[in-house]
């Protein structure tokens, strides 16, 4: 039996324990900007997510290859999730600390000396520098389009080259020089979107390291000088001044400006920290933060990706080991340009189209109902091949030409077929990604942490490991890996964690085992999604030859 005075004594020190715990723990507001739209969300100092919100914005796509968004929408969608979160009042204002960026990458946002905006952002997709870009890749004598003396620079100093699909910023702000002179000669500085939002965050026009890596005019082989080089900057036609000053990702970059404080009802004491790209930030997130553990993230696109030891090209499939969002590492860096997108296609413009047929679900859940239909159709959807390249492709074939599409189609293929379909294409597509970037780190995975929307549905979980044949670990929560691999830099810039116990905070929902049995017959099926590029790029090339 204890003692009366003991009991009371223990309980004193639970009490004390835990009241010193809540006051010493703090709060990050992490921001993910998203294609879709921003999700903001509370974090603790302990790597736990408290709340979040979610706004959606709009896309503007062109005939000529353009696709932009309105950044004044961006930051009006990032001011009202965030405002939503902070009057739930579920932690003190006074704890949260920081705030991190992460946003989607290779956008330009073009703003005079004063921060306002000259145009809307040029995004990710944007290919109409392609032109451009191949001007300047060009050469006498060349080797895969670029000029030998030209990618033998880039290589050496950068690790890279710029992509002839012309979505680079590099290739973006070179057609707003040859074709928006009005525009080029009023920028005081090209931004990346994550670099904008901190902007109007701070005031501050500042870069990071990693982000600014796809205008390629930084010398990247010492990987803690990161620097911009005379060399690549003369190359390209790029002018140092209208480039932001660079630093780390967990460096901070200013406190809040004291209007942002007062609209959000925060201090004016709060810390900005770098950021990092969405790429970047959804490695960090998954808990992948070793050499050689995989991350595949499945969202609007997709990457299949680890963190690599050395400074590495392989210019033949469009990839290679650039900054990390972990100061002092490289990261293997590849995209592929449409996955998840691919199933929102489906169900935007084929089966929920907004049009005369008017095709209501109510409130169901349509992502629920789609996992249910592919869980009807057996493994292979009898033959029914999905090609995910609606918006082209850059790894690991770069062709900008390449369209998507539905093959050996038949009287008995029904809408689960093409559900299942999609999934199984996009799952082939990382499966021609997986080859280079296994042979890239020389060495096969055995398994994968899977990030992204698509890692939310079970079935499309099983169909990646059964098609790649690899184990998928589905990480919780995998929507926010992004806003999580914020949180994450701005723990570590504030000295609460390491990277590594991040990691080992990141908890993985379920393990899905290859299929034997599908092995075979998803061989097969794979062999064939690789011929039906390589029979039709020609096809693609002539109907597509505008791009």
């Amino acid at each position: 039996m204890v003692p009366p005075i003991a009991f009371e004594y223990c309980q004193y020190n639970l009490i004390m324990s835990i009241m010193t715990q809540t006051q010493t723990k703090k709060y990050v507001l992490a921001i993910d900007l998203g294609t879709s739209g921003p999700k903001v969300a509370l974090v603790s100092s302990d790597f736990e997510t408290i709340a979040s919100e979610f706004e959606p914005i709009s896309l503007h796509l062109f005939d000529n290859g353009g696709a932009e968004q309105d950044p004044v929408e961006w930051w009006t969608a990032i001011k009202t999730a965030a405002t939503k979160l902070i009057k739930k009042e579920l932690v003190p204002r006074e704890d949260i600390v920081a705030i991190c960026c992460t946003a989607q990458w290779s956008g330009t946002v073009p703003v005079d000396k004063s921060g306002n905006l000259l145009m809307p952002a040029i995004i990710w997709m944007d290919s109409r520098g392609s032109k451009q870009i191949k001007k300047t890749n060009g050469g006498l004598l060349q080797i895969e389009g670029y000029g030998i003396s030209k990618i033998a620079k880039w290589m050496r100093l950068t690790g890279g080259a710029p992509g002839h699909s012309g979505k680079d910023p590099i290739a973006h702000i070179l057609y707003l020089k040859e074709k928006r002179p009005d525009i080029y000669k009023n920028t005081y500085k090209f931004l990346e979107p994550k670099d904008y939002l901190n902007l109007l965050l701070t005031g501050k026009f500042v870069s990071t390291y990693e982000t600014i890596t796809l205008h390629w005019v930084t010398d990247n082989r010492d990987i803690n000088n990161i620097k911009y080089d005379d060399r690549l900057l003369k190359m390209t036609g790029l002018e140092r001044e209208k480039l932001p000053d660079l630093l780390g990702s967990t460096d901070i970059v200013g406190t809040l400006r004291k209007e942002v404080a007062q609209e959000l009802g925060l201090s004016e004491e709060v810390k900005v920290v770098g950021g990092a790209p969405d790429f970047h930030a959804a490695i960090i997130g998954s808990g992948a933060v070793r050499n050689y553990e995989a991350c595949l993230c499945v969202g609007t696109s997709t990457f299949l990706s680890c963190h690599y030891p050395n400074k590495k090209t392989d210019i033949a499939h469009n990839m290679a080991s650039l900054p990390s969002g972990i100061p002092g590492k490289y990261v293997i860096m590849n995209e592929q340009e449409i996955s998840g997108g691919a199933i929102d296609f489906l169900k935007n413009n084929i089966f929920l189209a907004d049009d005369v047929l008017d095709t209501p679900i109510g409130n169901k859940d349509v992502y629920q109902l789609f996992e249910s239909l592919a869980s009807s159709v057996a493994p292979g959807s009898d033959g029914l091949i999905f090609t995910p390249w609606l918006y082209g492709e850059r790894t690991p074939i770069e062709d900008a030409a390449v369209r998507g599409g539905f093959y050996n189609m038949s009287l008995k293929t029904t809408r689960a077929h093409m559900i299942r379909a999609t999934t199984e294409g996009i799952a082939y597509n990382t499966r021609w990604l997986l080859k280079y970037v296994e042979k890239f780190a020389k060495r096969q995975f055995t398994s994968i942490n899977m990030v992204g929307g698509g890692a939310m549905l079970e079935v499309w979980c099983q169909v990646f490991a059964d098609v790649l044949q690899r184990e998928i670990h589905q990480v919780d929560k995998p929507r926010y890996a992004n806003v999580m691999g914020a949180a994450a830099l701005a723990l570590v810039a504030l000295k609460f964690s390491s990277f590594e116990e991040i990691s080992g905070k990141v908890k993985i929902n379920k393990v899905f085992k290859p299929n034997q049995e599908n092995a075979k017959m998803y061989d097969k099926l794979f062999r064939e999604f690789i011929n039906v590029y390589y029979q039709n790029k020609k096809i693609y090339g002539r109907l597509n030859k505008k791009i």
